[in-house]
């Protein structure tokens, strides 16, 4: 893989720790639901296996017991950490800084939710992250309708210089189709640099994980970005309907 080059090992950070109220059973964790007989939750840390991921890491918060179990039979070498409250990506991903002391490298950033997401995705996205000498690198989506998402935003030399989310977006930044999948790939010590200086100045009361952009943008931190070439590769999974969208993806996958 693409990161062996230069010497640069990584880890996975995978949030699943959201209960899924949108896909109507309370009793059990979204990333629990199934896609052709499996967890989503499988597909997404068999593509950390396939990445030669050196730790992995899973965020558990509801149903954690049951999730915790699940793993520890089908991937028994991931290590499962606790969000005992759901505060938001960036407060899921401030978990994982324990588990991850001894790592030096890089740390993508997956949620349990979204199984459509292929290595060699993946691969690319992180020989662009080591070749821009980014701190973080943001696999990006074009959309015929990005209505909802948050809009990437480059300068004129091509790198990320704002997120903007669409209610909040001008009517210029509106125009734009290239969207944040919400899919990262760090720099470890500048990630967990940044998560100390994030906070929850916002409606919701959260720390979200995008805060830490600013803080690398204040520092003049190169922050860049990779277009999916498949765009149903970083859709997320809230609810039955996408759920069976995703099996309908993955099963035309299979039959190619």
């Amino acid at each position: 893989m693409k990161h062996t080059e230069s010497k640069r090992e990584l880890a996975v950070v995978v949030m699943a720790a959201g209960q899924g109220k949108r896909m109507k059973d309370p009793a059990r964790a979204k990333v629990m639901y199934e896609l052709n007989g499996r967890p989503m939750i499988s597909y997404v840390v068999d593509l950390t296996y396939e990445l030669g991921a050196k730790e992995v890491i899973i965020v558990v918060g509801y149903q954690r017991e049951v999730v915790a179990e699940y793993l520890k039979r089908s991937h028994p070498d991931v290590q499962c950490v606790v969000q005992e409250q759901q505060l938001g990506t960036g407060h899921a991903v401030m978990q994982s800084e324990k588990a991850l002391k001894g790592f030096h490298g890089d740390v993508i950033v997956l949620s349990g939710d979204v199984p459509l997401l292929t290595k060699p995705t993946m691969e690319n996205l992180a020989g662009h992250h080591f070749k821009t000498n980014a701190v973080a690198t943001i696999l990006t989506a074009r959309m015929e309708d990005p209505s909802g998402y948050g809009r990437i935003i480059r300068n004129g030399d091509g790198f990320v210089q704002k997120i903007v989310e669409h209610k909040d977006a001008t009517e210029e930044e509106l125009k734009v189709r290239e969207i944040n999948s919400g899919i990262y790939l760090f720099d470890k010590l500048k990630l967990f640099d940044g998560l100390k200086h994030i906070t929850t100045d916002n409606t919701q009361k959260e720390y979200y994980l995008t805060s830490v952009f600013e803080y690398f943008w204040k520092h003049q931190w190169v922050v860049s970005a990779l277009v999916a070439d498949q765009a149903d590769e970083i859709h997320g999974i809230n609810t039955v309907e996408q759920l069976e969208q995703a099996r309908a993806i993955l099963n035309s996958r299979n039959r190619r």
